[in-house]
């Protein structure tokens, strides 16, 4: 047992993070990211988790948001104890530099803010390209899409003021890299946070023709 978590420890030696946490707004390319990561990260031992997925199933539970509706919940949809029960078993987790996760969700990187060993991500986008990315995910009009968006994006971001004593959730100050989605797609992307990472230092390959 010593000999296989020596070798497992092993893998991480060039790698310059030992977790990687994702922020961004809705439609800016969160769960794309995790997913293209996952090929790559997994082979070495890495974990991956969405705190939206996570959070949604509680929503689902409490009856505030049906599962069968396209739309992503609110987090209005349930109780501060159930953001604050999901926000410090993330950061539990990822505190442990001998742990190895990659996590998305809208505030996961100011959720790490003070911890040097986790890459914090923070995906951007214009308002137009995310609302066209949501009207495809969710199989729902532009006008709904909109609607949804502000409606959403308000009712949370306002939740997280009044819990946490601040809305700077995705200031600059707080992440190691910043993405533009817009000027960069799923493969760019993807081989920025790779080489933030330093896995090519580890595996010398290259990310291409993702969507």
């Amino acid at each position: 047992m010593e000999g296989k978590k020596a070798q497992t420890k092993g893998k991480f030696q060039s790698v310059k993070y030992t977790s990687v946490a994702i922020s961004g707004p809705p439609g800016a390319g969160r769960s794309t990211l995790l997913r293209n990561l996952k090929p790559f990260l997994t082979p070495l031992g890495w974990e991956t988790f969405s705190g939206g997925d996570w959070a949604r199933q509680f929503a689902i539970k409490s009856g505030s948001h049906k599962p069968e509706d396209p739309r992503h919940h609110k987090a209005t949809d349930y109780g501060d104890d159930i953001d604050h029960q999901i926000d410090a078993a993330m950061r539990r987790k990822l505190s442990d530099p001998n742990v190895h996760v990659a996590v998305e969700s809208w505030i996961a990187g100011w959720n790490m803010r003070g911890l040097p060993h986790v890459l914090k991500v923070l995906l951007m986008c214009d308002d137009a390209l995310r609302i066209d990315r949501i009207v495809n995910r969710d199989n729902i009009s532009v006008d709904e899409a909109k609607s949804h968006l502000r409606e959403r994006q308000e009712a949370n971001l306002t939740k997280w003021k009044r819990m946490y004593g601040t809305e700077d959730f995705w200031d600059p100050k707080h992440y190691d890299l910043i993405i533009n989605t817009y000027s960069h797609g799923p493969s760019e992307t993807l081989n920025l946070v790779l080489q933030a990472l330093g896995y090519f230092t580890v595996k010398g390959q290259k990310a291409e023709s993702l969507r």
